[in-house]
């Protein structure tokens, strides 16, 4: 009888992990795209990530490589050793464009809205240090990448 518990509480164990090792995939609305890019966030290249509380958008870095499927990512210093990388695309109404001009469809913007995320067209708000909708009608947070730093370099990846 012990053993079955104990193998009970290890499967349980092992499906939590697992079920939360696969960061965004439970959203419909986005395409699954492979991001696997490593920075030296303490680079001049990366300025803005050289303090805590800074953040860039990777898709306008000269040189950056991102998945066309990708709208980009968000990368967020946290804290002095913890990041957020954050896909640009909007969770909810990815496809959604508002913009007379075409230069903010379907992206995510941080700009003024610092320390959130903005879907201008939906007015949907996401809180940069976790992903989580603040404020709108959303159903889904960001889709997030994991964000792994070194000390030196930071990898990001999904």
């Amino acid at each position: 009888m012990r053993k079955g518990v104990i193998f009970g509480l290890f499967a349980m164990a092992l499906l939590i992990v697992v079920g939360s090792c696969n960061k965004g995939s439970l959203n419909p609305n986005i395409p699954n795209v492979v991001i696997n890019v490593t920075i030296d966030p303490n680079s001049t290249i990366f300025q803005e990530l050289n303090t805590a509380g800074g953040w860039l958008y990777l898709d306008e870095v000269p040189g950056m490589v991102i998945p066309l499927a990708s709208r980009g990512v968000i990368v967020y210093r946290k804290s002095f050793n913890e990041f957020k990388a954050y896909e640009r695309q909007p969770p909810n109404d990815p496809f959604l464009c508002c913009d007379e001009y075409g230069r903010n469809c379907g992206k995510l913007v941080v700009g003024e809205y610092y320390p959130f995320a903005m879907d201008t067209c939906a007015n949907n708000m996401y809180l940069m240090d976790d992903g989580s909708l603040f404020q709108g009608t959303g159903r889904y947070p960001l889709i997030e990448y994991y964000a792994v730093y070194d000390g030196s370099l930071l990898h990001i990846y999904n």
